[in-house]
Order: C-alpha cells, then structure tokens, then sequence
C-alpha cells in the first residue's frame, strides 16, 4: 500500500479514537450531572444473507428450505423447534393429553398468546387455519393431516369441513380425532405449515411480522403483541438475498451481513472459524415422474438405473448416497443401488422390451428435466451416454432454476432431481413422498403395498415401526422409482462469537426468536493507542 495513504489513513484512525474517546468522556459527565437520564438502549438488528429466488411466505404452500426459515420467525404453532435439539417444545400450547387409544389429543393453549395485530389465538384460530391448509389447493404438506378424521375426504373435495375431526372445545382448548395413533404429531406441528395463521393479510402468530419484501431484501420487525417478546432479544432481521459468492464473502468480512446462509466464496472468508459444515437430514436425488409411457413399467426403469454411473453421479459429493432415507437410529439396512452392471441392464431392457412388444432396435426417448446449472448439465450428460447403449435417446428440457420445483407437476419431463430435507426424525418424513394420495408425491407413482406399510409404521413408536418403514423403502428402491446421489451438507457463515442462539442441525433450520448479538469489542489490529 502506498506509504501517503497509510499515514492518512493512521491519522484519520487516531482522530477517530479521540472523538470516541470525547464523546464517551461527555456522555459520562452528563450523566454524573443527572444519574436519572435514560440511556436509550441500542437496537439488536440482525442481517443475513439468502438465497435469491422468488419467496413464497404463505405457510401453507411454501416449500424452499430458505421459506421456512424467515416463516419460523413470522409464524408459530403449538410448537416449535428447540434451537439446538429441533425436538419440539411448547410454543402456543402449553400441554396435552392422549387417550388410550392414542387416537384422541387434547391441547391446552396459552392464554397470552396474541396476534401482531392485538386480537386473541384461541382454539377457533387454530382450527381455522388448520381448514384452511386443508382446502388449500397446491399445499405441499397438507396430507400430513390425513391422519385426521375426515381430512383426507375435505381435502380432496369427498367431504365436508363439519367432519374434519378438530374440535375447539373451548376457547383455549383444543381436540382432534385421530384415524391412527402417530407418534409424531408434536414434531410435525413444529414445521410452519401447521402454524397458526390470522383470518387477515399481513397479520401474524410469531416473535416477528413482516414489514417488508422485494426481490432484494426481507425485513422482519418485533411483534410488540408477541406472548414472550421479552425475550425476543433482536429488534430487526434483515434478509438481503445474493447469490454473488465473493460479494457475500465481501458482506461478512466488513460487517455487512451477520450471518451467510446462501453461496459464499469460502477462499476469501476471513475467519475459517465463523464456516460451518453440517451434515443435513436430506438426500439429493433423481425421480421417474409417471407418465403413462414406458417408463411408467418398472422393468424399463430397472434396466435403466442397473446401467446407471453411479461412481460418476456421485463423484465429488460428501457423503454419497445409494438409499433414500438418511441413516438414522435403529432404521434397517436396505439394498440400494452401489454399483454399475451393464451386462444386467443389457439383459433386462431385452426382457422388458419382449414383454411390451418393442423391438430391439427400436429407439426409445426418455426426457429429463434439467436447470441452467452446469452441475446439472453434467448428470443429464453422464446418463445420455449410459443409457445410449441400451438404446435409449436422452432429451433434456432445461427450465430456470427458481421455477424447477414448481413446474414438475406441469412439465412434460420423465426425470427430475430433488433435494429433499426432512422436517422431523422419522423416516416417513421421506417415505411420505411416496405414498399414493399423499401432497407431496410429485411422481404420481404409487403401490398399495407401499401405503400399507406405511399405515401399519404408524401404529408402532418401537424398532418395529422403523422395520415397516425399511420395508416401504426396499419396495419403492426395487420399483427403480427414484436415483439416489447423496446426502448434503448444509453451508452457513456465521461468528458465534458475535451471534447467540445459533446451533448446527440437521435440518438447517434455526428458530430466529433465539437469535441475538453478543457485546464484541472491537478488535482494530495493528493500531496504537495513545493514553
């Protein structure tokens, strides 16, 4: 650096610290003359760093991981994620109760909980908003609540709302009548579809409201109305959403941003410290969308993933994956998919294609959905060399990266990639899927027999209950339905040493009402201070 502007730039730091050094010395001399004067307290602001896209923060039809993370702060339920555990805990409930038949529960809700706009989130409140996801069209999660009686029926227009088994037996009691025990329920009511929401526009249950949005920032103020907003330590989040990598890196190196949980340029991160790396409850994977051709027949689909390159689809990932579900607990041992077998896959497409009456030489065309990403690209590219052999001619069909996930129901494609992170630890948290009449079944495959054993898990809380689930998925992995890659990690910046109530997790998802900032001191390297 040119030896002018070092000397200019010690000068203007110097008098700096004696203009701080001033006004602390003033401030102190004021208050000795008047030891009652208020001292307003500085504001706690937060500022994170996001994935840019366009956000849906309708707790009902959101589905992008980076919604659920603002929506944890805007919306609440009956409970809510513990910020280190994520097991659920007490949010607008305050207890319940199950029969003995596990099928009935009963809520006791708080009686200090309050809308942002001042009026009560009583029992009523609750079942509302329950009905509401229920007959709402395009809600990804709501089949979760096929479990309630009468549920299934409302949501798909073969019943009415008066037998949907929810009860508000009182003003802070509620009750729901359940057609199988599950074990899960207060896990699943901690996921923001099930939150609590205002018959209003812009009215919300959690530590947060909105107050504004566009496609540059999101920025969330205190809920004065909120039950425990004493202890709701941060003032203002906002999320400025980027995808420049050294831009982001630039933002939290100078202060700018607190927290990077978007594309970050890790070789210009200043404090290696402040990089977490976590292992996610997720797997990223590739799907036969049913289409009512031939790889609608899971013969084709099986020669097809026997010939897959697996080695060069996995290829620089973290922890490769040959199954669906992440290994959690005591969940089985399932066969996946290991390894290539060209003379198997050769072998079988012979079967299939007598069995449906092609020809050997007949070219058949499969159509893989794909982003503008190179990564991608590359899978598209790897499988079209793969399958060339078998006598199959892969077509892509590109679609940009913020539409994909919506478009699948719509595009005419066979295969898509998702990455799917699971909302609570259990197994069916992805098995569900995959369940024939389930909202979040994009494949429109479906099996009976898989249902079956999904319905017969939920009866059970023990080692049975994960064998019935290994069970679904050994089905639906020898049904050649999905494409296995690997199980992410998640990516987050942020100095714990400046930010509280932030933990790594396995579903990436960080509660904002725990979040504050810690009292640093400033750290001026190489500066001499004059005394």
């Amino acid at each position: 650096m040119n030896s002018k502007i070092l000397k200019k730039t010690a000068q203007k730091v110097f008098l700096l610290l004696v203009l701080c050094a001033f006004k602390v010395h003033s401030q102190d001399a004021v208050q000795e003359e008047n030891p009652q004067a208020d001292v307003p307290k500085q504001k706690q602001v937060l500022t994170v760093t996001a994935p840019v896209h366009s956000y849906n923060l309708n707790p009902h039809t959101a589905s992008y991981n980076s919604e659920a993370q603002i929506l944890s702060g805007i919306f609440e339920g009956l409970f809510s994620y513990d910020p280190v555990t994520l097991e659920p805990q007490y949010a607008i409930a305050v207890s319940y109760k199950i029969s003995r038949d596990s099928k009935r529960w009963t809520f006791t809700l708080r009686e200090d909980a309050f809308f942002s706009d001042g009026t009560p989130v009583t029992a009523e409140s609750v079942k509302k908003s329950w009905l509401k996801l229920l007959r709402t069209p395009g809600a990804p999660y709501a089949s979760l609540f096929d479990i309630i009686k009468g549920a299934s029926d409302f949501r798909t227009e073969n019943g009415i709302e008066e037998n949907v088994a929810i009860y508000d037996l009182d003003e802070h009691t509620l009750s729901i009548h359940l057609t199988t025990p599950a074990s899960h329920l207060p896990r699943l009511l901690c996921m923001a579809s099930f939150a609590v929401t205002g018959t209003e526009e812009n009215v919300y249950s959690g530590p947060f409201v909105l107050s504004e949005i566009n496609e540059n920032q999101a920025v969330l103020e205190k809920n004065e109305h909120y039950y425990d907003k004493e202890n709701t330590k941060l003032d203002r989040i906002t999320f400025r959403f980027c995808d420049d990598a050294d831009e982001n890196a630039f933002a939290f190196n100078t202060g700018l941003s607190d927290w990077v949980s978007g594309a970050v340029n890790l070789s210009r991160t200043i404090s290696k410290d402040a990089v977490h790396v976590t292992a996610e409850f997720a797997t990223e994977y590739m799907f036969f969308k049913m289409r009512k051709n031939v790889w609608s027949n899971a013969e084709f689909r099986q020669a097809l993933l026997e010939a897959a390159p697996w080695d060069s689809l996995r290829e620089n990932t973290f922890v490769q994956a040959s199954t669906l579900v992440y290994p959690i607990g005591n969940y089985p041992s399932v066969r996946g998919y290991s390894y290539t077998d060209g003379e198997e896959a050769s072998s079988l497409m012979k079967i299939a294609r007598r069995n449906a009456g092609i020809p050997d030489g007949e070219i058949l065309e499969i159509v893989m959905a794909v982003t503008e990403s190179e990564y991608m690209q590359k899978k598209a590219a790897l499988l079209k060399e793969a399958w060339e052999k078998l006598g199959v001619s892969l077509r892509t069909v590109e679609i940009p990266s913020d539409k994909y996930l919506y478009s699948i129901p719509d595009v005419d494609a066979d295969i898509f990639s998702y990455t799917w992170i699971g909302d609570f630890a259990d197994p069916l948290a992805f098995l569900e899927l995959f369940r024939g009449n389930s909202t979040l079944n994009v494949t429109n495959w479906s099996n009976p027999d898989f249902d079956a054993l999904l319905n017969e898990a939920a009866l059970y809380t023990n080692e049975k209950h994960n064998s019935l689930l290994g069970q679904a998925e050994q089905l639906l992995l020898d049904e050649a339905v999905i494409l296995p890659v690997q199980h992410p990690v998640s990516l987050n910046v942020i100095d714990l040493n400046a930010v509280g109530g932030w933990a790594p997790n396995s579903f990436d998802i960080h509660p904002l009402k725990y979040l504050f900032k810690k009292e640093t001191k400033p750290d001026v390297p190489n500066v001499v201070m004059l005394r």
